[in-house]
């Protein structure tokens, strides 16, 4: 049974980035980052998504894992000190375009190939 539970549990976890990208819209990734910059996304979640800026440190957003529609719940209705961003000031193609860049963010280096944090 727990084999069972196991393979099931991998199955789910390798359909799931295929699911979340099937539930966005097309993005233009070049122009999001252009936004993501120039709207402010990176001033508390910084230049490559890592987190930590502003001044109650953003969430981490690249490699989330979150599909689309929860991402742009997120920016029309935030939780905690994030702004909202209206259709109005934000529509949702550029929204599409931020959300193209985020999802093509890669993976942050692992710690062991960073000397610094290996001495």
């Amino acid at each position: 049974m727990i084999r069972i539970l196991k393979y099931t549990a991998i199955l789910v976890l390798a359909l799931v980035p295929a699911a979340r990208a099937a539930d966005a819209p097309a993005g233009d990734a070049a122009k999001g980052k252009q936004l993501f910059t120039t709207i402010g996304c990176s001033y508390c979640h910084g230049t490559a998504g890592q987190g930590g800026g502003g001044r109650t440190g953003g969430l981490r957003i690249a490699r989330m894992g979150i599909g689309y529609a929860a991402f742009l719940n997120q920016l029309r209705h935030p939780v905690n000190e994030m702004p909202p961003y209206v259709e109005s000031a934000l529509p949702d193609k550029d929204v599409a375009d931020i959300f193209a860049f985020v999802a093509a963010l890669p993976p942050p280096p692992d710690a062991k190939t960073i000397p610094i944090l290996n001495n």
